[in-house]
């Protein structure tokens, strides 16, 4: 596509450029411009504030179609439809997928938003810290590169960061799940206590508690406790759960070195080839569809796993033909997500007279007990490495009328539904992936979007690790509701060998592709998220990550983006950049 080149007008060069506002770019305009440095943060997005959330106050009734979108919507949407994300409450934040289409070699689901704050607005808030355990799995078992940086690296980066997200949560002392900084503990329910109480007798090796989760317990840093609602993926103005938007911007901008420009699809990283540095990045206006250049002194690429990586192969130049950085010819490789949608549930007597109050915006976790390399009886002769579990019980309401195998109907269904229904506990598992060099993103030679950026395109698929795997997440999740006291169990895995359902893309954790290392001919990344051929170049989003584990990763993005902003800024003082 031919456009106008325009050369946005700046007395001098930013101090850096921030591409991407979700929540490694949050955390990096934050930390940037608290360090004092003039930061631009560019979000391909439509503009959103804080407080001006649209969906937010709407009571259900005035949401068309039982908050349901209609199928025109729906087939603009026909990627993020394939997930719970589609629904008029959430549609304003969420991306075209016939303007920005990617090409699917394998089904592979990729949910992306298109507002300022990006999928902070709409993540589960799940908080887990990676443990040595997990920055060790490669090296120990032999698939995928040696990390770079180990627990001890990263953990006064936990420290650093989980102050301001606001994470609950409950202590435990696992040497698998290390403690975070927590504020008290959501309440468990009455059968989520009794399930909780029949895993221990049964398992001596497995423990469910509460959620840690980045909704406040209590107000923290002017910020208001949660309100129960569970309705966060509206957005919060009590600012009770963790975003973006609610959070590290506005920290970034009361610093007052916050530039923020929303409508901003970055196109690439400018690279000169006589310093060997970046000097800024191209930019394609969403509205006008120009192409405007921005300069900066560092630049951090925060534009989610998939996002930045598609920046990356497309900054190309003579010094770098198949994309910034690209020397190790692995960039787009060791594509990983968390496989679930497998698990189990089961309904739970004896409770009939027991409720909740209010609408609690968390689960339950089951941390991982297979294969803990310090417990021979915990490992599994097919598979490495391992899972935990998510979930809740709960009590279906009158909603469950709608259900055309009820057998009740006119005064009968009505009498029926005026009671809630039995108590279900369910069991999600969340699986690690292995990093395998054949699960990849490359651009297409041909097509382009709307906007002109070359298409994505996406190969991954399940290995027979993780088909090994799933099989057991069901069984084990199965044999934990039996002894529990639960009846009715029915197992579930929704994965279809090519087909949808419970395909890469859909744990919505996707990782990898341009990943950290120790060796620049094996990895793109060193061990502080620099490019290792370009130093003013930074990747702290889920491109970075040289493996998956099973633990939710957005903690471990934000900690690594405080890491490598503070390693930054003393590169900068030793005038190394």
């Amino acid at each position: 596509m031919t456009r106008s080149v325009h050369l946005a007008q700046q007395a001098e060069a930013y101090d850096a450029i921030v591409v991407g506002s979700g929540m490694s770019g949050g955390v990096a305009a934050k930390e940037l411009t608290e360090r004092g440095y003039r930061t631009l943060v560019l979000e391909r997005g439509r503009p959103l504030q804080h407080g001006a959330y649209p969906m937010e106050w709407k009571a259900p009734w005035e949401l068309p179609n039982r908050n349901l979108v209609s199928p025109e919507v729906a087939e603009e949407h026909y990627v993020q439809n394939r997930d719970y994300l589609l629904r008029q409450e959430t549609l304003p934040y969420l991306m075209n997928d016939r303007e920005v289409p990617y090409i699917e070699d394998k089904p592979f689901t990729w949910m992306r938003a298109n507002v300022v704050g990006g999928r902070s607005l709409l993540w589960g808030r799940q908080c887990y810290r990676w443990s040595e355990m997990d920055f060790e799995a490669n090296a120990r078992d032999g698939f995928g590169v040696d990390w770079p940086i180990r627990y001890a690296d990263i953990a006064p980066w936990y420290d650093h960061v989980e102050p301001y997200v606001g994470i609950s949560g409950e202590a435990l002392g696992l040497q698998q799940l290390p403690d975070s900084r927590f504020l008290p503990p959501m309440a468990m329910n009455a059968v989520e206590q009794r399930v909780r109480e029949g895993i221990q007798r049964a398992f001596s090796d497995r423990i469910m508690t509460i959620g840690r989760v980045a909704n406040l317990s209590q107000g923290i840093n002017g910020r208001s406790h949660c309100q129960y609602r569970n309705q966060c993926w509206r957005g919060c103005s009590y600012r009770a759960y963790f975003s973006s938007t609610g959070v590290t911007l506005p920290m970034a901008e009361a610093t007052g070195n916050l530039t923020l420009r929303p409508n901003s699809i970055v196109h690439s990283v400018i690279y000169d080839e006589a310093s060997g540095r970046a000097t800024g990045v191209r930019v394609i206006d969403a509205e006008t569809k120009q192409m405007e250049e921005y300069y900066g002194k560092v630049v951090f690429l925060c534009a989610s796993a998939l996002g930045t990586t598609q920046i990356l192969l497309n900054s190309t130049s003579n010094r770098f033909p198949n994309g910034l950085g690209n020397d190790s010819g692995v960039l787009g490789h060791y594509l990983m997500d968390h496989h679930f949608r497998v698990g189990a549930s089961g309904e739970m007597p004896g409770f009939e007279d027991r409720y909740y109050y209010g609408r609690r915006p968390n689960g339950i976790y089951i941390p991982r007990f297979r294969n803990l390399p310090w417990d021979r009886r915990t490992r599994h002769a097919d598979f490495v490495r391992g899972y935990g579990y998510q979930g809740s019980a709960f009590r279906p309401g009158w909603a469950r009328g709608m259900n055309p195998n009820l057998p009740a109907y006119g005064a009968d269904l009505k009498h029926a539904l005026r009671e809630p229904g039995p108590w279900v506990m369910s069991l999600v598992a969340f699986g690690e992936t292995l990093p395998r060099h054949e699960n990849r993103v490359y651009l297409d030679p041909n097509e382009t979007d709307a906007y002109g950026m070359p298409v994505l395109r996406i190969d991954c698929a399940w290995g027979e690790n993780e088909l090994a795997m799933r099989k057991d997440m069901a069984e084990q999740a199965a044999e934990m509701l039996e002894a529990a006291g639960c009846r009715n169990i029915v197992t579930y895995d929704l994965y279809t060998p090519g087909g949808y359902g419970a395909e890469p893309g859909l744990g919505i954790h996707e990782m990898g592709t341009a990943r950290m290392g120790r060796d620049p001919s094996t990895s793109v990344l060193n061990a502080h998220n620099q490019l290792h051929a370009v130093p003013n170049v930074f990747v702290t989003d889920g491109a970075c990550m040289t493996s998956s584990a099973c633990q939710n990763p957005s903690i471990t993005y934000m900690a690594l983006t405080a890491r490598a902003v503070a390693y930054m800024d003393e590169e900068v003082k030793r005038r190394n950049l």
